[in-house]
């Protein structure tokens, strides 16, 4: 009977560690809260002079950056499909919307208190000043320059007909840290956070040494009037091409193709390497959310298509995310780092018409993730989630030179590249 006692004992106290663990240790979502983003930015009156704090109010002057901001993930951050199925999933958890629709007049609630930072236990009001419209414009003007009723920017010497004042954040990387730093919680040990990409380059050469930021990529310059009828000024295109758009990823990399012959011979093995180059990022790529990766992949095919040999390898993080969160493995690319993968095939006696197939894909989330927010969730099924960055076939018979010399694809602009060669130089 004390046995029995015992274990039961045990399994009591086990069941009450596990419960404790899970509603007052564990956060409920995948990130820790830091607290410049644990709240919306607080709710901003419209500006002296102005009709509205939409972006459509702003785009009546400043038309060219208005355009370009309707074209980019910023403005799409709260109904991008991958967002909203992700959402549903989380049970709608508020804290989401700090970064995707960033201030208080987008917010349906007010959050007055997060007792012990536990989310789910957060107290919530009705915000009165909620806008359901201007809501879905997420990452909207207004979340980046306007605050206390004051237009903020780059240029000391405004001249507008509303409030303006100079900020030097936005000359800096600064401007991003707020959405793009999301940081580890309690029971979380990742080796950077979920979305640490601001802290995956700060620091670093590129900053320090090369004068980058981060919109020297996401947020080109560019010559033009700021507003309409207004000076030329040196500026950024409003644009902010990421992880999203399969021509900034193609952008960010570099490809090579190698093989240790010159020419194929039936009955010899060859070995291919395919070198995969961070050459055009400031940061680690993939980078962002911890699902993204690149694939890495070979095959053998005869001419009616029939694969006789194939071999993949992954690029990306390796997350355990129960019953603690840890990050068991790292192996994306720093900046102007390389990774070398190789294929070695036996070619047959009859090798007429046989290629090889090299590929690399980019992918938003795995297969079987993108298969459950499309069952469960409501993403749509036509979203597409992966892409393909370089693809070339190579004959497996005669002569490989021509072949090899053309395989390399320009990634980088030829100021990237000269960028880039200097720090490797350095």
């Amino acid at each position: 009977m004390n046995r029995f006692v015992k274990v039961g004992f045990a399994a009591l106290v086990l069941a009450a560690a596990i419960y404790l663990y899970y509603t007052e240790i564990k956060p409920v979502v995948i990130f820790g809260l830091r607290s410049d983003y644990a709240h919306a930015i607080p709710f901003q009156p419209v500006p002296a002079g102005l009709t509205s704090l939409k972006a459509e109010s702003c785009g009546q002057c400043h038309r060219e950056i208005y355009e370009e901001w309707k074209t980019s993930i910023h403005a799409r951050a709260y109904d991008d499909p991958f967002f909203q199925a992700y959402w549903k999933k989380d049970k709608h958890m508020w804290v989401c919307l700090n970064c995707h629709t960033p201030l208080e007049n987008q917010q349906p609630t007010l959050v007055k208190d997060i007792p012990r930072g536990r989310v789910e236990k957060a107290e919530q009001v009705p915000n009165p000043q909620y806008d359901a419209e201007y809501q879905k414009e997420s990452v909207t003007c207004a979340a980046c320059h306007v605050r206390d009723g004051v237009i903020l920017g780059p240029y000391e010497d405004s001249a507008a007909p509303h409030p303006t004042q100079f900020d030097p954040n936005f000359r800096t990387a600064q401007v991003c840290y707020r959405c793009h730093n999301v940081v580890s919680g309690p029971a979380q040990f990742y080796n950077v956070g979920p979305c640490g990409t601001y802290a995956e380059y700060e620091g670093k050469f590129f900053m320090q040494e090369r004068g980058f930021i981060c919109q020297s990529c996401h947020m080109p310059e560019i010559d033009r009037p700021v507003a309409t009828n207004g000076p030329i000024r040196h500026g950024r295109q409003h644009l902010w091409r990421g992880g999203h758009d399969p021509d900034m990823v193609k952008r960010a990399i570099a490809v090579q193709v190698k093989a240790d012959r010159e020419a194929v011979r039936p009955g010899e093995r060859i070995t291919f390497t395919l070198t995969l180059i961070n050459a055009g990022a400031g940061h680690k790529i993939p980078t962002g959310d911890p699902d993204r990766h690149f694939t890495v992949e070979f095959s053998v095919e005869d001419k009616q298509g029939t694969v006789l040999e194939r071999q993949s390898a992954t690029m990306g993080r390796w997350i355990l995310w129960q019953p603690a969160i840890l990050e068991l493995y790292d192996n994306r690319l720093l900046p102007l780092a390389s990774r070398a993968y190789e294929f070695g095939y036996r070619v047959p006696e009859q090798a007429e018409g046989l290629i090889l197939k090299t590929r690399v894909q980019y992918h938003i989330l795995t297969d079987g993730q993108h298969e459950m927010l499309r069952t469960k969730y409501g993403l749509t099924a036509d979203d597409p989630y992966r892409f393909v960055v370089y693809e070339r076939d190579f004959p497996l018979s005669g002569e490989l030179t021509a072949a090899l010399n053309n395989s390399d694809r320009p990634s980088v602009s030829s100021r990237q590249r000269n960028e880039m060669s200097c720090q490797a130089e350095g």
